[in-house]
């Protein structure tokens, strides 16, 4: 899961400072990022406002009139790849929130992935009808290992009164995986199910919908399918160009040979992300968040990332809706 996770949230908050050139989302488990202020100095193109009708969004109160930009909700579940679509996202000079906690986050954000996200995908539809929705699939085979070993390190702090996660997150998590209904959460059925069901629910709500997209980020091109589908163009500068702003001293310290015989500058190059493919198929996503590894969203530095507990004009309050 992304940062921001925990129930004590930091109190600073990020504004995008990258323009967006025709510019119209787990995984980590550790404590809030700690991204600096800046000043908003860009524009993102995903809608104009006068493509856009505010007064529909009239759920969200006082502060409807901020709603003057279409957002992207990436609604996958967790271990689909929401982070590389998050990455990426970010790479095109979108605000990006990976979890959501409060209405702050959901207002300074372009696109918002994971919790909650992918269980609240009907609330929020009706808080921004504007929206996009982007639903990540994976292969069953490699998704039901994934994610035993992201619950492995997850359940014991989503416990009901004593797990230090958010309570949004273990709302969502209760929600979409009952995790408090079951003996095992992380049993092969029991995931099988739950994705199922998700995915049967997600499908039959948005048949039909032309704001709606399924993708699987293995399958080549699939970046510039969303990218098509948003309305961004496929040539920013920054894309094949993911550095190594993901690269963590966890990743470092499990190549020791590499260090110690090649330097660490070559050690980095040698274990830095995939990088974006521009072959003849299209564009594909970074690889992120690979294997065990968890926290690559925490470790990645860019200015256009929001803190998923930002506070705003009522503190961090989040929506009054109920699933």
């Amino acid at each position: 899961m992304p940062d921001n996770a925990n129930n004590s949230p930091a109190s600073t908050h990020v504004q995008c400072t990258a323009n967006a050139q025709r510019t119209v989302d787990a995984q980590h488990i550790g404590n809030a990022d700690h991204a600096a202020n800046t000043q908003h100095t860009g524009h993102s193109q995903i809608a104009t406002p006068d493509e856009m009708n505010p007064a529909k969004s009239s759920a969200l109160g006082g502060e409807q009139a901020s709603v003057e930009k279409q957002k992207v909700f990436i609604i996958g579940l967790p271990r689909t790849g929401t982070t590389s679509v998050s990455v990426a996202l970010l790479e095109q000079g979108l605000k990006v929130a990976h979890m959501a906690f409060t209405k702050q986050a959901f207002m300074l954000a372009d696109a918002i992935s994971d919790v909650p996200c992918f269980s609240d995908y009907r609330q929020l539809d009706g808080l921004f009808p504007q929206a996009k929705f982007v639903y990540l699939e994976r292969d069953m085979t490699k998704w039901v290992p994934s994610m035993q070993m992201l619950l492995g390190k997850m359940l014991p702090h989503l416990e009901a009164k004593s797990g230090r996660f958010h309570p949004i997150m273990k709302r969502s998590f209760r929600h979409t995986f009952a995790i408090d209904k079951v003996a095992d959460p992380a049993d092969e059925a029991h995931l099988i199910d739950c994705y199922q069901r998700h995915q049967n629910e997600v499908f039959a709500y948005f048949h039909g919908r032309e704001d709606f997209i399924t993708l699987d980020i293995s399958h080549a091109g699939s970046l510039s399918r969303l990218l098509q589908f948003l309305g961004l163009t496929t040539d920013c500068p920054t894309l094949g160009q993911v550095t190594d702003r993901a690269l963590s001293d966890s990743q470092i310290k499990s190549a020791p040979n590499q260090i110690s015989q090649e330097g660490i500058s070559q050690a980095k190059g040698n274990i830095q992300p995939q990088r974006v493919n521009t072959s003849e198929h299209g564009l594909d996503f970074p690889k992120l968040n690979a294997g065990t590894h968890v926290a690559a969203w925490h470790e990645y530095k860019h200015p256009n990332k929001v803190n998923s507990n930002s506070a705003g004009p009522q503190s961090r309050k989040f929506f009054d809706y109920t699933l």
